[in-house]
């Protein structure tokens, strides 16, 4: 989460000194690969993306002005392009199936009811694939990322009235879609 010690090293980069970078980098390299697995599900390209974050971070630091948090901003950064990689492959696809079904099969417990969980997780795949990217972002970074609204809000530049409500819709299709 966002620090004195963030707002620091942002500081310490804007003056020159590039090691600070590296220690930014340190701290969100990990959620920020994770964010860009869930939305791209595919570990090779949310390497690529997680390094592109990154690149473009760099660049772009020295013009930062702190209206919201280094943390805020790159996470921005990660969904924005992420949602350009989504687009270019015109896949929309979001979740690792596995992930999601993993939920399904606790629910669903025993060998007799493989064939229920089969149709859940095929119904939820479905889902998934029809839910607008950004119902996807919001859902990911709530329910995998565990980030609260208002921090969305500020990630995804939007009214966080809007993010509960594309979070709350995008939980009752998927719900809807499994007959929760």
């Amino acid at each position: 989460m966002p620090s004195q010690d963030e707002q620091e090293l942002v500081r310490k980069f804007q003056a020159g000194d590039q090691a600070a970078f590296n220690d930014l980098v340190r701290k969100y390299q990990q959620p920020i690969y994770q964010v860009a697995r869930r939305l791209l599900n595919s570990h090779e390209e949310a390497e690529d993306l997680s390094q592109d974050v990154f690149i473009k971070a760099f660049h772009n630091l020295k013009d930062f002005r702190s209206e919201s948090s280094f943390y805020t901003w790159i996470y921005r950064i990660a969904v924005n392009l992420g949602l350009n990689v989504l687009r270019k492959r015109k896949i929309r696809q979001f979740f690792s199936l596995e992930t999601v079904g993993l939920s399904i099969a606790s629910k669903t417990p025993g060998v007799d009811q493989q064939m229920e969980k089969d149709e859940m997780v095929t119904a939820l795949h479905h889902a998934i694939e029809k839910l607008p990217n950004k119902q996807k972002i919001v859902f990911t970074l709530r329910y995998f990322q565990n980030l609260p609204h208002a921090e969305i809000a500020r990630i995804l530049d939007r009214d966080e009235g809007t993010i509960k409500a594309n979070y709350h819709l995008a939980v009752r299709k998927l719900q809807k879609a499994v007959k929760v």
